[in-house]
């Protein structure tokens, strides 16, 4: 699957594609995917990019607006060996725990619908952090810790300090009634010390073997902590 001379580092990315019922569509941010991409390729560790469905995953149509592009998602859109891994992304049921070094899950609004209960997702993240392995979220895939339990069956997230997408950034993305829940209520609800920094800025934080980061000006330094854990 990869050089087996580097780590891997596996990005699950949603397949999910309808925002609630509003008839709009979502799925994932391209600059919390692109950022962290060039920050681990660059560090020089192996990318896979899987999903729930495999194939080409859906991408939020907010977050190709010329508003949100950066250096990377530019990069990203003009780089063939990216959109090739991005339109073939492997199925999530596929991979083998023993195949990866580390995750990174993507956020974007789509997570809080198929990666919440993914026992696939659930299964990998249980290992990995059985096993020594770190795993990072980015903004609204937080979530996919919520229903993750620790080697004593406990919530994962209990007493750790966490991040993710704020409900004042959801409100004033006016979506607050149209997502199944409110991550910062639910990653509360299961005993995670949430905390959060100015809306739209980047905020990360690191607690043991769970990284996260608040939105998508956190993409990068996100991915920078999980580099830094890997080499540590």
């Amino acid at each position: 699957m990869t050089d087996l001379a580097k780590k891997t580092i596996l990005m699950v990315i949603t397949s999910h594609d309808k925002l609630g019922n509003t008839g709009e569509k979502t799925g994932f941010w391209v600059e919390e995917l692109a950022a962290p991409y060039y920050v681990l390729k660059n560090a020089g560790f192996n990318v896979v990019l899987a999903s729930p469905l495999g194939g080409q995953p859906p991408i939020d149509p907010k977050s190709e607006l010329a508003d949100f592009q950066t250096e990377d998602t530019r990069k990203f859109d003009k780089d063939a060996k990216a959109q090739a891994k991005l339109a073939n992304t492997l199925k999530l049921s596929d991979i083998e725990f023993d195949q990866i070094d580390a995750i990174f899950y993507p956020g974007g609004h789509g997570p809080l619908w198929d990666l919440v209960d993914n026992v696939d997702s659930i299964s990998l993240i249980e290992n990995s952090i059985k096993h020594n392995k770190p795993v990072a979220a980015l903004c609204h895939a937080s979530a996919v810790f919520l229903n993750a339990k620790d080697p004593q069956g406990g919530s994962i997230v209990n007493g750790k300090t966490v991040t993710g997408f704020s409900n004042t950034e959801e409100d004033a993305v006016e979506l607050s009634q149209v997502v199944p829940f409110l991550l910062e209520n639910e990653l509360r609800a299961k005993g995670g010390v949430y905390q959060k920094g100015p809306d739209w800025a980047s905020f990360t934080v690191e607690d043991g073997l769970i990284i996260t980061g608040q939105n998508p000006s956190s993409s990068a330094a996100a991915a920078k902590r999980l580099v830094s854990k890997l080499n540590a």
